[in-house]
């Protein structure tokens, strides 16, 4: 499921990710809140994490916070328009603050890490697609993060802006295998460790020239590069290890453009 943002009215979602967040009065004899934007989008947010996207509905949102879903478009014109709230408001969650005193590197693996526990957090963040951007404060706040991080290293910006492009496509593109594996758990019922015994010992039985066919797959497997603790999920642990090794070549390529750059010495 794929859900592109940016698909409603654009004045009226710019203004509502960049205006001021008005809480309506309270109405009628009981002690019921008014409504607001934010406690909407909060709302929206705490459906996501929990059912998923395939969740989220004006009236899924209306009955969390006990109103109908029509007492809700007086704030958010439609769900298209909270999409785009729900993306912006929890980028905003990433911390601004990087200590460069250990140098550029270390702040950028901080970052890094913090992008992939966020998607983790959220993982319907990786079902929003990054082809149209919100254009909010936490869409911004986080690319000025990732730019000036790496404007640290000294190249110039031109280059690092497709750093930033890149680093971002490493987390996102890792913890999307780690986000599914604990979705395909709990959707289809059967644990990770219950899926691959029955088919791995069902590919010794059919295919038992496997190794034969295959033999760098076979060598990899032969030098425990399969092996998980116990307490982590292979997927999960594999989609981890791809984002720190991933993280680490890109960051490498990072130090010898720097090392270019400055010229011979």
């Amino acid at each position: 499921m794929v859900v592109f943002a940016g698909q409603g009215d654009a004045r009226r979602s710019m203004e509502l990710l960049w205006g001021p967040r008005v809480v309506a009065p309270r109405t009628g004899p009981g002690p019921k809140p008014g409504l607001s934007v934010e406690a909407i989008v909060a709302a929206a947010i705490a459906i996501a994490d929990a059912e998923g996207m395939g969740a989220l509905s004006m009236r899924a949102v209306g009955e969390r916070l006990g109103r109908t879903a029509m007492a809700l478009y007086t704030y958010v014109p439609g769900k298209t328009e909270l999409v785009d709230l729900m993306y912006d408001r929890t980028l905003g969650e990433l911390s601004s603050s990087y200590s460069l005193s250990s140098g550029w590197r270390s702040a950028a693996l901080a970052l890094a890490g913090e992008l992939w526990d966020l998607h983790l957090r959220h993982p319907w963040l990786l079902q929003v697609s990054p082809a149209r951007p919100v254009l909010g404060p936490g869409e911004f706040h986080v690319q000025e993060t990732l730019l000036r991080v790496l404007a640290s290293t000294g190249l110039p910006l031109s280059r690092v802006r497709w750093v930033v492009a890149a680093l971002f496509n490493v987390v996102r593109g890792s913890v999307q295998a780690a986000a599914e594996s604990r979705q395909a758990a709990r959707e289809t019922g059967q644990s990770e460790e219950d899926w691959w015994y029955a088919r791995s010992a069902l590919l010794g039985e059919l295919v038992p020239d496997l190794a034969g066919r295959f033999p760098t797959v076979a060598r990899l497997g032969s030098e425990g590069a399969f092996e998980a603790p116990s307490d982590e999920p292979y997927l999960e642990r594999e989609a981890r290890l791809s984002f720190e090794a991933g993280l680490e070549l890109l960051l490498d390529g990072v130090e010898t453009a720097i090392v270019k750059a400055s010229g011979p010495r």
